[in-house]
């Protein structure tokens, strides 16, 4: 097996630390393949949308990281058909996208809320 070192955050190091005991993960390697299969499955099914698609993104981030998701809310207002933000603590918030369309913009929606360094928790849910 080939051998890649990765730096992390201390912050990132506790969490990871905790799902790996709750997860019952032998070592910090073993989650790591797990959350990268995870992704690599998650990726898989965005690639695999085509036609007609009804979905909702779910977005958290801080109150203060705003712009990217008017951004991102404009350049994909062709798929957009609702849009509700609410705050959920103190200097969390959480948006939902409500969106109608093809399934590749979808998609290309999805990974670009994603890529967004500063967005705590991106989730697809297609309906």
């Amino acid at each position: 097996m080939t051998i890649v070192s990765l730096s992390f955050p201390e912050e990132m190091i506790g969490e990871m630390e905790a799902i790996r005991k709750a997860g019952g993960y032998t070592g910090r390697s073993e989650l790591v393949r797990a959350a990268i299969r995870l992704m690599l499955e998650d990726l898989k099914e965005k690639d695999s949308l085509n036609g007609h698609v009804n979905a909702i993104i779910v977005v958290t981030h801080d109150e203060f990281n705003e712009e990217p998701i008017t951004r991102l809310k404009h350049q994909f207002e062709s798929i957009v058909k609702t849009h509700i933000h609410s705050k959920i603590s103190h200097s969390n918030c959480v948006e939902l996208f409500l969106l109608e369309g093809e399934g590749k913009k979808i998609s290309a929606m999805t990974k670009a809320f994603q890529r967004e360094e500063r967005m705590k928790s991106v989730k697809l849910i297609v309906i």
